[in-house]
């Protein structure tokens, strides 16, 4: 079984980084490209083409551990989002950088809502209810993939402008929300309804504990690191600790493990050198060996064959556009309501449409647990492919039309 798993770990991790340079090249981030060799891999594209070959290399045995290194790849790379986030940068901003990312998050959230209506009743799972099925629809149109978005700014050298640090803020905020909603959905699906306050007093008094009290722990360790009064190595595996306690409890809860994860990393100072050893330590393996296993297997999960007929690829444009519509105009509005010239405003829009890693994140949740029919889920998986792939080339026209530099400063 052994030999199996490391065959299929090295094919995906190949052709993730392979189909990466490919759209690194086309201008886009590499990200776009592992999406799609986790699709190319698939039954999607693999299995239909050399259905045998496929089996070869991913047998129903090993997916389970596929499954398991994938989503420590998730928890380990949430854990790091978190440690790079800078929670003094957000008390900083401006009120419009908050107005944005809720307009961001409410804008699609209410109508994925009123879409799940028309989806419950073809695609809607029998065990879940209307209210569970919309709230879950609702958060997946909202998320934004904020470390694609920071890669996006950081190609177009807008990372240091006022309208990156903007951008960045809302995605920021926006994650948070979109977060705190995902764990709601989680709550309100998983336990019965007379549980659900239960659930949410159990996340809230865990938040409440990272912040009040774990985040004062990892204050002291940084000290303690910062005087050379403890070794580099047992701090990390402190972190390392926590981190494994932090994703179990709020596992146990009954919310997603990265939840866990993230909030623990959002608790370890930024700029310190512990949070640049862990990013040192964990941020290469991560990204070059676990996340495109997380890629790769969404795809192994994506039956893009399933959506044969029209009405079902009319569906499909239908989420498309939703999520789209929901993004960009309500971060466009929210944006010129806050002063912002067009051309900034517009590139903002197009900004927050990216999704993602995060999309395929929330994705997965709703596929493990049901609320998501595999034909659903390739629809989304779809959705999410085409909005982070068209955030670059949709930039590029809006900044030949407004000068993003200027407009950005303006």
């Amino acid at each position: 079984m052994i030999p199996e798993v490391l065959i299929a770990l090295a094919v995906i991790i190949a052709v993730a980084h392979l189909f990466g340079a490919l759209f690194r090249r086309m201008g886009q981030p590499p990200v776009v490209g592992e999406m799609i060799a986790g699709i190319a891999l698939g039954p999607s594209l693999l299995g239909r083409v050399a259905p045998a070959l496929s089996a070869h290399l991913f047998p129903a045995a090993i997916v389970p551990f596929l499954s398991v290194s994938a989503q420590l790849g998730v928890v380990l790379f949430m854990f790091l989002v978190g440690v790079e986030f800078d929670i003094d940068e957000l008390r900083r901003q401006s009120r419009s950088s908050f107005l944005i990312s809720q307009a961001s998050i409410a804008t699609p959230f209410l109508l994925g809502s009123a879409l799940a209506v028309w989806l419950y009743g073809p695609f809607g799972p029998p065990a879940f209810s209307l209210v569970e099925f919309a709230l879950f629809i609702g958060v997946a149109m909202s998320i934004t993939a904020f470390p694609v978005l920071a890669r996006i700014l950081r190609d177009f050298r807008l990372n240091r402008t006022r309208l990156g640090v903007t951008a960045l803020t809302a995605a920021a905020v926006g994650d948070v929300t979109a977060w705190c909603l995902l764990a709601f959905v989680i709550g309100v699906v998983q336990f019965q309804p007379e549980r659900i306050f239960r659930t949410l007093a159990l996340a809230a008094a865990f938040i409440a504990l990272v912040f009040l009290g774990v985040r004062r722990v990892c204050a002291w360790l940084v000290r303690k690191r910062a005087r050379k009064q403890l070794p580099p190595a047992v701090s990390v595996l402190l972190a390392c600790a926590g981190l494994a306690l932090a994703s179990l409890a709020t596992s146990r809860i009954g919310v997603h493990a990265v939840f866990g994860a993230f909030l623990f990393g959002v608790v370890i100072p930024h700029d310190s050198a512990l949070a640049r050893n862990l990013t040192t330590i964990l941020g290469r393996p991560v990204g070059a060996l676990l996340l495109p296993v997380f890629f790769a297997s969404t795809g192994l999960f994506t039956q893009i064959g399933l959506l044969r007929s029209p009405r079902a690829w009319a569906v499909c444009l239908a989420i498309l556009a939703v999520a789209s519509l929901g993004k960009i105009g309500g971060s466009y509005l929210a944006a010129r309501l806050t002063g912002s010239p067009p051309g900034a405003a517009a590139a903002l829009a197009v900004l927050m449409n990216t999704r993602g890693l995060m999309e395929l994140i929330v994705l997965n949740v709703g596929l493990k647990l049901g609320i998501l029919p595999p034909a659903l889920f390739a629809m989304f998986v779809i959705m999410s492919v085409v909005t982070t792939f068209a955030t670059a080339p949709i930039l590029r026209i809006v900044a030949r039309r407004a000068p993003l530099d200027s407009a950005a400063t303006a």
